[in-house]
């Protein structure tokens, strides 16, 4: 639910000039924290409706007071999320984010899959702290854990996550090169190029959540997936598969298309040496709703 409206009545004009110009780093560390565009919305969406209800004169710095209100709000919806995923249907994926809506924080989608592996105040200790370079004190208050526990809890996730993070940064321009060559031979059919495109230890995820189809489990090995996509290639040319555009999704090369039942999917491709290692298909329609 949204509540916008409220800021019509002039008695909240001031909350809002303050909190707006801090919406977006609120929502990039939302987002970050959930991996739902619409959860992280709903997340600043809730802390606004706070910031108006608190005594804002006492409050001496509403940047920081914000984001733990935000934190908060997240560590809360983590702990139904990790449910609602020990159910869901084939592999998740984060929201696809595309790069005009996202910023250069080198979290990129295969980091944000590591992050899923920690437990929600490791997860927030390290975003805080590594990605949005907050002080290990406020940190420790805004998770109710001393400076030296914070540190701990960071220190973990810098372990686990380290590998996730890109050895070295992909040229924009060569990377929507591949992403282009890449859908011109899956569509195609051109199984020569699309192999010459692939890592030999390649894997691909589809999210389609139960409501599109999918496949259930990662497709791992060159074979495999140029099997995989031999069959696909064969369905694109009897029904299509239309190009809407190329970009950065989720800080790795890749594209939107609109498939033969109307609806849109997103294809992010992680690149190492020239080679794509990973692709990542989000066909789940709930999570592509921002698009449209």
């Amino acid at each position: 639910m949204r509540f916008d409206g409220i800021r019509d009545d002039p008695g909240n004009s001031d909350a809002a000039a303050s909190f707006d110009p801090l919406r977006p780093l609120l929502t990039r560390v939302a987002y970050r924290m959930l991996g739902s565009v619409a959860d992280a919305e709903d997340a600043v969406q809730d802390a606004f409706l706070r910031w108006l209800a608190t005594d804002r004169r006492e409050v001496r710095e509403p940047a920081a007071f914000l984001r733990r209100t935000v934190t908060r709000l997240c560590l809360d919806q983590l702990k139904s999320a990790r449910r609602t995923r020990e159910t869901y249907v084939g592999p998740w994926l984060p929201e696809p984010l595309l790069e005009e809506e996202a910023d250069e924080d080198d979290v990129t989608l295969p980091l944000m899959l590591a992050l899923e592996r920690l437990s929600p105040l490791e997860r927030a200790a390290f975003l805080l702290h590594d990605v949005f370079g907050v002080s290990f004190d406020e940190v420790a208050a805004t998770i109710g854990r001393d400076a030296a526990a914070t540190r701990q809890l960071a220190a973990r996730a810098r372990a686990h996550v380290r590998e996730a993070r890109p050895r070295y940064r992909l040229e924009r321009e060569k990377g929507l090169e591949i992403a282009d060559a890449f859908f011109a031979a899956s569509r195609s059919g051109d199984m020569q190029a699309l192999g010459a495109l692939l890592a030999a230890d390649v894997g691909m995820w589809s999210d389609g959540g139960g409501k599109r189809p999918a496949a259930d489990r990662p497709i791992l090995g060159f074979d495999t997936v140029l099997k995989l996509h031999r069959s696909l290639a064969v369905l694109f040319g009897k029904y299509g598969s239309t190009l809407v555009r190329t970009g950065t999704i989720n800080g790795l090369p890749g594209f939107i298309t609109r498939e033969a039942d109307g609806e849109v999917q997103t294809t992010a491709l992680e690149i190492e040496d020239g080679k794509i290692v990973a692709i990542y298909v989000v066909r789940n329609p709930d999570k592509l709703q921002h698009l449209h």
